[in-house]
This record gives structure tokens, C-alpha cells and sequence, in this order.
């Protein structure tokens, strides 16, 4: 039997026996498409050369014809059986032998013809058996990765045929489903092909009679009048005349006829699978694994039944309690593997060799336009083999306007569907549900339920035991879904999000431009429905740059109206979503949907906790957090980790735009309250890192807000949650400015103090310090500026910017003394002291320190007095006096060590080493310097850590330890040089020096 060696009916691609393979080789793909395209007849070389340049053919056209006929030589020659030789020269050109059967795009045509007779015959089954083999030789769009050879004229012709051809084979076949009398099984395939074609009488028509011989009439005439407003609004044409026959046999109201006697097989009923799936490997893994399914449709075995082991790949719990799995499965509790009884589904056939326990329901959760129905289609139609008995589909319109499917309907419809006729069906949901169950109970059936609105929505419809099973999809997280297993769905890959463009538009075309390409993805934001929308415009816009369609996709500048295309819109799948929220009966979710608005439209770059939410919204902490599980529930926000919650990106610009649902001072209101909540919580994580003892007056009326903040069990726990949150703080800060508000802007900056104490080398707050300056001197904000000058200064000293850390510390000195207020004097005079011991003025030092110290005696500040010890510790170190050094600095560590600021203690325990150094007590001075190492490494203090290095690498030299003092100075080298430490570097490079020049020539 002759096979297909050359496939035109999607990506080119030659068998090679075993297997067909893609062909490499842009200009070698388009001439042996050309070939085939008149296989068996002479093709000129001047033919040739316009597929290859079109009208652009270069001067050494021939000389690269004549390479690229040789290249495909050999692809052929890897391709075939050595015993021919396909390309034969023939004047004027050359021919490409193809043998009856061997080219995909003829062995379709072939078939065609054959379902043609069979339905000029009406004999349905032969048209369903033909139609079948029909359409399986296709694999995507013809010459799929051609373009713009295959949009030139003889190709483009040669598509349009072949995929009118498949068009009307679709239409034939759902002749030979009306004519076996399976209507029901027609209505859920034929009402995707009308929405994916809407001006297509054919399909309509058939869809027509197919809801009106399924007792839907009045859904079938809601059809018609939609295929009529469209044709007349796109044509300007009414519908044909076999539309208006279908149209009249719906007003003769004629009673759907009964089913013949051939249509006993079982129920199919399920949409066709995408031509262009792509990714969820895992996922698909899984959802197989629940469902007991193994291979191609083969059902898994494993012994024991019901049993803790067996499962499938990709699907194990951990624990079992609720966790994450390596396929992205969330299970119920119990461990073991998910799918082998730990979920508490299905029943199994039990003994060796039984059918493993399958879950009873797999509930595909996800935001919308994830890709949640067409990952259950997909599933669905690899696994139709291990549930002979069939496949029931519904859309159970969980988020349509017009309302949702009933269970109760849906019932009568399966029951039907399963060959259950009763003269009346009973009136009770609930009894329905239990004809239904026992109709399933002997059977192997897979039930797909789309667009699920919540758990009570689906439970009547799912199987109780046995070997059935169903396969959900909702937007819900359906946790209180008895029996099922969850797998939520996540934003494609970024791998995945190329391979779908390249399928949609063609894989040339998205390699021509990679930096268009990665703007595109990022504005889809990894969502299929979005790149679908995206690789169907190219596709159908083969002149466009992919540039052009990227700046179209610019966030928040009509991003929106660009993802949209027919019955795809984006902005429609997230309204289902939100409207089902706002328009609720339960007044949590009501509550919800305003969060979403305000989320969107006040801080949609940003996660939230429920403690930030509660400012937000104005509500208690257990409050926000319940609204904002509604939300995750409804992935309309991202929750990837415990009380963190972010909106995506396409979701924050569809909230956004909900304009008119909130006035703009509620909005503003809301943001000046969160903005106020990161005043507080900053001020907390800065007392906390600091343990400073004077801190900004606090807003007016935040003290009172009573909001709930961050708690923080020690300063390492206050600094990383700052550092966490700063890129909020930095858009915090610009909106106060834009809101006029510079009192919260400077609390914002200045609240960072606690964050630079160990990462002051990042140049972070510098710069915030500055965007606040800003704003206080545009405001004439006094106090604000007194505040700014002082933590400036203390960013400087930092830095070792000593000239410009003691003028701005005179300017706040000046603005606090202005303001009466001793207990900042005191502290600003102590910082003095610290820059002058910094450049080497001792005298100076103590002065400033002495009058720190008595103005902290005088406002009773005993904590201020015992900074102070520190001060003149340094002091007498810097003057000569070790001993008197050494015991303030053990007196200091004493009154430091166990209150949790570490940073302080290791500043402590670092001067106190070298003290010991100087001493010569060198295990004591290592013995500090190695704590004080330790607290900078556990709390990421790059610059602190650095301090210590140079520390520990002057006592390794000072007790002649060279290679030990070489390391420690190298090491801090790199860390210096890795941070730009300008003053580190210095050191370390004079270090490393002078060690060079003491080391003997002998190197010892």
C-alpha cells in the first residue's frame, strides 16, 4: 500500500519511512513545494526562480537555483528507497515524480470525491467512515510555513480550494449525522464551526436543523435571525435559498423525527480538537493520569486496585494535602498519588489487573482565555478509547449573559442521548440525576462539562461510581466539588507562546523580527486566547510587520480592541467573568468585583496581602482576605504564593476601564488609604530594622486608622519585606507626588531607612530621597524637607560622602533647631560626630558626641545616650585608647545584643574586634569579627559584609597570617567591585599592595 511521503496539508514535510520530518531550509521548502504543487509536469526554471525571489531575482539566480535543487536531492534522497531518482531534469525545467497516493494534498482530494458519492447516495455511514479519513490528513493550515510564496497567486488558488474543499467535507458530514438521527451529538461541534464561520450558510443551516430536531427551537431560530442580520450588515444579502427552506421547516414546527434504527453506536459528541494545540504537556499528562489513562487511549492497569500505588506520570501530591504537583495538579487531601484513590473519586474494578481507580471528575480551573476548553477537547479526543461507550459534551454557559444551562435540562438531553426514553421524564432535578447515574453505571462514558459556573452548577451531572467520568472546565476553582481533582492552568511558557505563534503564523515569519515577537508575548501575557487572536490577524494580514501589530499591543493605549477579532475578544471573555461578580446575589462577590475595579484602576501593577487590600477597601483584615479568595476563586487575580495576590496583566487593563462603576474620589480616597497603610508599615519595618527611637509624627489620622500591619519578629524579617515591596514604594511615592501629597511622599522615602541600612549600596534610596525632595520643596513642605535632609545625609555617610553627608546634616540641624525639636538635635549632632570620626577629626568627633549625648540626658532618652557610648568608643579608639575603647564597645554589645537589631550589634561586635586586634587578643578579635560576619551574611548586607572583610583582613595581616588576609582582601575585593564600593575597592587594592610589598622573596 502506497503512503504519503510528501504532506502539503500543513508544514511541509517528507517521510522518511518512519516517520514524516519537517524539511530545513527556507528557499529548499519553497522549491519543493513549487514542485509539488504541479508534481508529474514540467515546472521552468524561470517558474522556479519567481517562487523562490518573486519579482526580485537576483543576478546569480541561477548559480543558487542550481544549489538548492541539490540540497533537495538530497532531502528526496534521505527520504526514498535509493531505488529512483524523483527530480528529473526536464527541459525547460524540471519534474518532481509523485506516485499516486504519495502527496497528502491528492490522497484528500481523493477522498473528497469519495464522500461526495457516498452523500449523493445517502449513505450516511459511508460518509461518515470516508469523511473521517478524510480529515485526518490534515495537520493545520496548507503550506502553513511558506509565506510569501504561498500567498502568491497558483498557491494561494491551490489553498483556497483545498481548504474550501475541507469546509464542505465538514459540511457533508453533519448531513450524514442529521441523516442518522444523532442531533444532539451534531449541535455542540456545528455551533462551534458557526461561530468560527459566520457567514458559512452551510454550517448554519445544518445547525438550524439540528437545535430544531433536538426540541431547541427556540435557540435555532435565534440562529437564523443571526446569520440573516450578519449577511445583511457584512454583504448586504439575504440568506440562500436552503437556509430559508430550514427556516420554514422550523416554522411548520415539524416534530424532529425519531432516530433510525443505525444510529445505536455510541454518543460522539465532542467539538473538534484544535488545529493548532500547543504546550500543556504536563497538564495533559495528568488529566490522562486521573482519568486511569495510559498511552494513546489505552486504559492504565495497576494491581491492587483501589491501592497507594500505580498512578500515572507527572501527578504525584507530596503530601497530599491540597500541594502543587510536578504536572500542575492540585489534589484533595489524603497522600499518595493523585488519581489511584487518594482523591476519594471513582471506584475501581478492584483484584490484579483491574482498571485503576480513575477520579471521578477533573476540573480544568483557570482565568479566562487560559485555554481551559481547549485543553479538555484535547484530552477528550486522546483518551475517547478508554470510554467505548462514549462521549457527551454540553457549555453549560456558566458566564453567558443570557444565563445558564440548567442541569435539569442537560439531564433529559444525556439521558436521551444514552438511548433512556421514558414517556415523562421525572420533574425532580434530583431524581432525574439519579436516572442518569444509573444509566452511567455499566457504561465507560466521558462527560465534558464546559464553563461550569460553580459546584452546585455540575454536581447533578456527574457519575457516581463505576467507570465514568467527567471532565470540567470553570473559571471557579470548584473547591468544594466532592470526588474531583483540580488542575489549574497557568499562562503559557514562553517556549509554548513562540511555538503557537510560529504554528498560527508561520514559523519564518516570527524569526524574522525577535524583539517584535517578544513585545507581542508580553502583551498577550501568555494567554492563548490572546496569541490566538494575535497568529490569526498575521495570518490573515501576511503584509504586516510583526512591529506594526507590537505597537498596537502597547499596554493601555488600545491593547484591547486589537485582541479582539470575530467571535474572539478578549475583553468579552474577561467581562463574562466580572459581570457574573458584579451582578451577583451574594453580596461578597458584589464587594469583590468593586475590589477588582479599584485593584485595577488604583495598583494593578502591584500584589496585595489582606492587610493592604483592607486599607484599600476600607474594610477589616479578614474582610480583604475573604473578598480577595472570591477573586482567586474566580482567577480574576493571581495568587502564586500565600496571601500575595497580583492581577494579570490584560486583567489590569480590562479593570481599569471600569470607569463608570466607581467615582473618581472614591478612587482617589482608596489610593491616599493604601498609600497611607505604606507609611505605617514602612515606619514599623524601620523601627523594627533600627530600633531608632525618634520617628516622623505620623500622618494626620493614620495613627487612628487602626489598620493592620505587618508584624515583624526581628530586624533581618522588617529589611526583606522592605526590600520586597520596594518597587511598590517607588510607585507609592510618585503617585502621592502626583496627588499633591507631599506629607506621604517624604514619610515614604524617609521610612526606607530601615531597608539602606544594609543595602544603602543600591543607590535605591538615594534616589527616592531625591524624587521626595522634589515634591517637599514644590509643596514649600518644611518639616518634610527638615526630615529629607536628614536621612540624606545618613545615605551619604553611607556611602563615606562625608562633605556632602555634614551639609545636609547643618541644613537639618538648622530646620529641627528652627522647630524646638532637641531629641532630632541630639541625633543629628551624633551623626555629626560619627562623619567627623569618619575623616579623621577626633576632637571634633568628641565635641559633637559630648553635646549628643548631654541633649539625650536632657530630653531623658536613655537608648539615645547609649548610641552615644558608641560614639565615643570610636572615639578613644581613634585617639589611642584601646582599653577604654574595649570596654564601651563590651558595654554597648551588652546593652545591644538580644533586642534584635542586628545591625547595630554587628556594627558593635566589628569595632570591638578591631579593638582586640589592636590589643594583640587575636582568638577574642576573630571571634567577633566571625559574629559580626555571620549577622551581615544572614541578613544580605552586601555593604556591611564588606566592612567586616576589610576588618578581618587587616587582623589576619596585623598577626602576620598572609594568605589568610590575601583571601579575606580578594574576597572583598569582588564583592566591592560586584556593588560598586568605590571606598572598599580603595582599600582593598592598598591592601593587597602593601601585603605585596611585605611579603619576602622567599614568599613566606
Amino acid at each position: 500500500m502506497v503512503v504519503e511521503k510528501f504532506g502539503l496539508l500543513g508544514t511541509l514535510v517528507v517521510h522518511d519511512g518512519t516517520e514524516p520530518r519537517p524539511v530545513t531550509g527556507p528557499k529548499v521548502r519553497v522549491l519543493l513545494a513549487a514542485l509539488l504543487l504541479q508534481a508529474n509536469r514540467t515546472v521552468s526554471r524561470d517558474a522556479l526562480k519567481e517562487a523562490l525571489w518573486g519579482e526580485a531575482v537576483p543576478a546569480s539566480a541561477d548559480a543558487a537555483l542550481a544549489n538548492h535543487l541539490t540540497r533537495l536531492r538530497r532531502v528526496l534522497a534521505a527520504a526514498g528507497d535509493g531505488t529512483e531518482e524523483r527530480l528529473r531534469t526536464v527541459a525547460p525545467g524540471y519534474q518532481l515524480d509523485v506516485h499516486e497516493g504519495e502527496l497528502d494534498a491528492d490522497a484528500f482530494e481523493a477522498r473528497v470525491r469519495a464522500v461526495r458519492g457516498a452523500h449523493q447516495a445517502e449513505e450516511w455511514e459511508a460518509v461518515r467512515r470516508e469523511t473521517d479519513l478524510a480529515l485526518g490528513l490534515w495537520r493545520g493550515t496548507p503550506l502553513a510555513d511558506l509565506a510569501p510564496f504561498s500567498e502568491t497567486e497558483a498557491p494561494a488558488l491551490r489553498v483556497h480550494r483545498l481548504t474550501e474543499a475541507r469546509l464542505q467535507v465538514l459540511e457533508w458530514s453533519f448531513d450524514a449525522e442529521l441523516g442518522l438521527g444523532r442531533h444532539h451529538e451534531a449541535v455542540a461541534p456545528l455551533t462551534a464551526l458557526a461561530a468560527e464561520h459566520p457567514l458559512r450558510e452551510g454550517f448554519h443551516r445544518r445547525l438550524m436543523l439540528a437545535l430544531h430536531r433536538s426540541g431547541r427551537q427556540a435557540e435555532a431560530f435565534s440562529v437564523f435571525h443571526r446569520l440573516r442580520r450578519d449577511l445583511v450588515e457584512e454583504l448586504g444579502t439575504e440568506p440562500g435559498s436552503a437556509v430559508r427552506e430550514a427556516h420554514a421547516e422550523l416554522l411548520a414546527g415539524e416534530p424532529a423525527p425519531r432516530p433510525r434504527a443505525t444510529s445505536a453506536r455510541p454518543p460522539f459528541q465532542l467539538p473538534c480538537d484544535a488545529d493548532a494545540f500547543t504546550g500543556r504537556t504536563a497538564e495533559v499528562a495528568a488529566i490522562r493520569a486521573l482519568l486511569g489513562v495510559r498511552g494513546e487511549g489505552t486504559a492504565e492497569t495497576a494491581p491492587g486496585g483501589d491501592g497507594g500505588t500505580g498512578g500515572g506520570g507527572g501527578s504525584r501530591t507530596g503530601s497530599g494535602t491540597g500541594s502543587e504537583t510536578s504536572g500542575g495538579v492540585r489534589a484533595g487531601t489524603g497522600p499518595g498519588p493523585v488519581g489511584v484513590g487518594a482523591i476519594g473519586g471513582g471506584g475501581a474494578d478492584g483484584g490484579p489487573g483491574g482498571l485503576a481507580s480513575r477520579t471521578r471528575a477533573v476540573v480544568i480551573t483557570g482565568m479566562g482565555g487560559v485555554g481551559k476548553t481547549a485543553l479538555a477537547v484535547h484530552v477528550a479526543h486522546r483518551v475517547r478509547d478508554a470510554f467505548p461507550d462514549g462521549a457527551l459534551y454540553a457549555d453549560l454557559r456558566g458566564y453567558c449573559v443570557g444565563g445558564a444551562r440548567t442541569a435539569h435540562e442537560l439531564l433529559a438531553r444525556f439521558l436521551s442521548d444514552l438511548g433512556v426514553h421514558q414517556d415523562t421524564l421525572p420533574e425532580d432535578t434530583d431524581d432525574r440525576a439519579l436516572l442518569f447515574r444509573a444509566a452511567l453505571a455499566e457504561r465507560k462514558v466521558l462527560l465534558v462539562l464546559d464553563n461550569a459556573r460553580n459546584a452546585a452548577h455540575v454536581a447533578p451531572l456527574l457519575p457516581a461510581g463505576g467507570q465514568s467520568a467527567a471532565l470540567i472546565t470553570s473559571r471557579q476553582l470548584l473547591a468544594d466539588l466532592p470526588g474531583s481533582a483540580k488542575v489549574p492552568l497557568s499562562p503559557l511558557s514562553e517556549s509554548d507562546q513562540h511555538a503557537l505563534l510560529a504554528e498560527l503564523a508561520g514559523s519564518a515569519r516570527v524569526r524574522s523580527e525577535p524583539e517584535a515577537l517578544a513585545d507581542i508575548m508580553a502583551a498577550c501575557g501568555g494567554l492563548p486566547l490572546a496569541l490566538h487572536i494575535v497568529g490569526g490577524r498575521l495570518a490573515s494580514r501576511p503584509s504586516w510587520p510583526l512591529a506594526l501589530l507590537a505597537k498596537r499591543l502597547t499596554p493601555h493605549q488600545g491593547r484591547l480592541d486589537t485582541l479582539a477579532m470575530g467571535n474572539f475578544d478578549v475583553r468579552r471573555t474577561f467581562a463574562m467573568s466580572y459581570l457574573a461578580m458584579r451582578d451577583s446575589d451574594q453580596p461578597l462577590e458584589r464587594e469583590a468585583a468593586r475590589a477588582f475595579r479599584l485593584l485595577g484602576r488604583v495598583w494593578s501593577a502591584h500584589p496585595v496581602t489582606p492587610q493592604s487590600a483592607a486599607a484599600l477597601l476600607d474594610v477589616t483584615e479578614a474582610r480583604a482576605a475573604a473578598v480577595l479568595d472570591v477573586l482567586a476563586d474566580a482567577h480574576l487575580v493571581l495568587n502564586p504564593e500565600p496571601d500575595r495576590y497580583q492581577l494579570h496583566d490584560l486583567l489590569g487593563e480590562y479593570a481599569a476601564q471600569r470607569d463608570g462603576e466607581d467615582t473618581e474620589e472614591e478612587r482617589t480616597t482608596a489610593l491616599v488609604r493604601l498609600l497611607s497603610w505604606y507609611v505605617a508599615a514602612l515606619a514599623d519595618a524601620t523601627l523594627t530594622a533600627t530600633r531608632e527611637t525618634q520617628s516622623p509624627p505620623p500622618l494626620d489620622g493614620a495613627d487612628a486608622a487602626g489598620w493592620a500591619l505587618p508584624e515583624f519578629q526581628d530586624d533581618d524579617e522588617a529589611i526583606r519585606w522592605t526590600a520586597r515591596e520596594l518597587p511598590a514604594v517607588r510607585d507609592a511615592l510618585t503617585r502621592a507626588g502626583e496627588l499633591g501629597r507631599s506629607d506621604i511622599a517624604w514619610r515614604l522615602a524617609v521610612g526606607l531607612f530601615g531597608h539602606a541600612s544594609t543595602h544603602w549600596w543600591t543607590g535605591e534610596w538615594d534616589a527616592c530621597l531625591e524624587q521626595a525632595m522634589g515634591i517637599a520643596r514644590a509643596h514649600d513642605d518644611r518639616i518634610g524637607q527638615a526630615w529629607l535632609h536628614r536621612r540624606t545625609a545618613v545615605a551619604h555617610g553611607m556611602a563615606f560622602r562625608n562633605e556632602a553627608c555634614l551639609e545636609h546634616l547643618r541644613i537639618a540641624l538648622g530646620l529641627f533647631t528652627e522647630r524646638g525639636d532637641r531629641a532630632a538635635q541630639a541625633s543629628i549632632l551624633g551623626n555629626m560626630s560619627a562623619v567627623y570620626l569618619q575623616v579623621g577629626d577626633s576632637e571634633w568627633a568628641l565635641v559633637h558626641a559630648e553635646r549628643s549625648r548631654d541633649l539625650y540626658h536632657e530630653v531623658g532618652n536613655a537608648r539615645g545616650e547609649a548610641l552615644l557610648l558608641s560614639r565615643i568608643a570610636d572615639v578613644r579608639k581613634t585617639r589611642g585608647e584601646p582599653g577604654l575603647a574595649a570596654a564601651d564597645y563590651r558595654r554597648v554589645i551588652e546593652l545591644v545584643r538580644g533586642s534584635g537589631h542586628g545591625v547595630f550589634l554587628a556594627t558593635a561586635l566589628t569595632n570591638y574586634g578591631d579593638v582586640l586586634r589592636i590589643l594583640g587578643e587575636r582568638d577574642a578579635a576573630f571571634a567577633s569579627l566571625a559574629e559580626a560576619l555571620a549577622i551581615r551574611l544572614r541578613m544580605n548586607d552586601q555593604g556591611g559584609t564588606a566592612d567586616c572583610l576589610v576588618f578581618t583582613a587587616r587582623a589576619h595581616h596585623h598577626f602576620g597570617e598572609r594568605e589568610a588576609a590575601r583571601a579575606a582582601w580578594e574576597s572583598c575585593l569582588e564583592l566591592a567591585r560586584r556593588h560598586k564600593l568605590a571606598k572598599r575597592i580603595d582599600e582593598c587594592l592598598e591592601g593587597l599592595a602593601d601585603l605585596a610589598a611585605r611579603t619576602p622573596p622567599d614568599g613566606r
